[in-house]
């Protein structure tokens, strides 16, 4: 019987801090820790919250009648000096352009999906203070 809530990756070390990391699907990519041939992972942790967001603002705008043309997410994230060196804060800017798009509609959209449908930014420690920019271009 398959769970339908279960996810899993496969990583396998290929040398220094490298691993090739599959997905379930057969899709493969590096992940790498000293950022020098991939992205690692804490990089790739925040292109997965800017992913998983931009995943939602679409839908939940296209359901609001937008016209979506644009949808830019720019993620920084900024760590503690000290080990284990997580984020404790986080920004994500969203550049978004549509057709019936408006300041409200964006904002709305931009704050459902990081308050109640991204699953990676509400697995995250609570504690992390997430900002959102939203800038609506014609």
């Amino acid at each position: 019987m398959t769970d339908p809530t279960l996810r899993q990756a496969h990583l396998e070390w290929s040398g220094d801090a490298r691993f090739t990391v599959t997905a379930p699907s057969g899709h493969t990519y590096l992940l790498d820790g000293d950022g020098k041939e991939a992205a690692g992972p804490m990089v790739m942790l925040l292109s997965a919250m800017g992913g998983c967001s931009g995943m939602d603002v679409v839908p939940i705008l296209q359901k609001m009648q937008v016209g979506l043309t644009k949808c830019h997410v720019d993620v920084s994230g900024w760590r503690l000096e000290e080990h284990p060196k997580r984020y404790h804060r986080a920004m994500l800017t969203f550049t978004l352009a549509g057709e019936g798009l408006t300041q409200a509609k964006a904002d709305r959209a931009v704050e459902l999906s990081v308050t109640k449908y991204c699953s990676v930014m509400l697995s995250l420690n609570p504690d992390i203070v997430i900002e959102t920019k939203v800038i609506v271009e014609e």
